[in-house]
């Protein structure tokens, strides 16, 4: 093995998505993973539990950064305020550490893989139930509650896929308000 190099982590990333994207999602092995990033199998070990979990990790989890803004949000602040400025906070994050071409190519490796699919819907729930609780925590009932989060995970799922598309070269945050705004306008 060569000598040690910064940031495994993000060059496992790297040649997790080259390989996914040349060989798929079921021929690569975390082995191949880690030869590729330079570093060892105990190495891709200590960072991901396997090699799903490399597309999965990456800065605080959405639910809880929606939880959090939820929390801290202003008294005044309507219900759906209150998400989505969550919902601006998780793209916030998501910008600071994933480029949009990264973004595309594990949309389109997760698109590609059902058992990956199954793993992505489960965040996008967990999102919008953590905010579903966030919302009841601080004194709003169903089915405002209900209807806001799942509001929001649409506004999220929307932003995301422009951001994604390069339509538009706006941060995933501006999309986040792109979206929001058309969710609004929508009546």
């Amino acid at each position: 093995m060569a000598r040690w190099e910064p940031d495994a982590r993000g060059r496992m990333l790297t040649a997790a998505l080259e390989l996914f994207s040349e060989q798929g999602y079921e021929k690569t092995t975390a082995c191949d993973i880690a030869t590729r990033a330079g570093v060892t199998e105990r190495t891709f070990f200590r960072h991901f539990a396997d090699k799903r979990e490399v597309l999965f990790v990456g800065g605080k989890p959405l639910d809880e950064t929606v939880s959090e803004a939820i929390a801290a949000a202003d008294e005044s602040a309507t219900p759906l305020q209150m998400v989505l400025a969550g919902v601006r906070e998780a793209a916030v994050g998501i910008d600071a550490v994933r480029s949009r071409e990264q973004a595309a190519e594990r949309a389109r490796i997760i698109s590609s893989t059902p058992a990956l699919r199954e793993r992505e819907l489960l965040k996008a729930a967990t999102m919008t139930v953590a905010a579903q609780a966030a919302l009841a925590d601080r004194g709003v009932g169903e089915p405002v509650a209900g209807l806001a989060a799942h509001s929001a995970a649409a506004v999220f799922q929307a932003a995301f896929s422009r951001w994604i598309s390069g339509a538009a070269d706006l941060s995933l945050a501006e999309c986040v308000d792109e979206a929001a705004v058309t969710l609004r306008d929508l009546r």
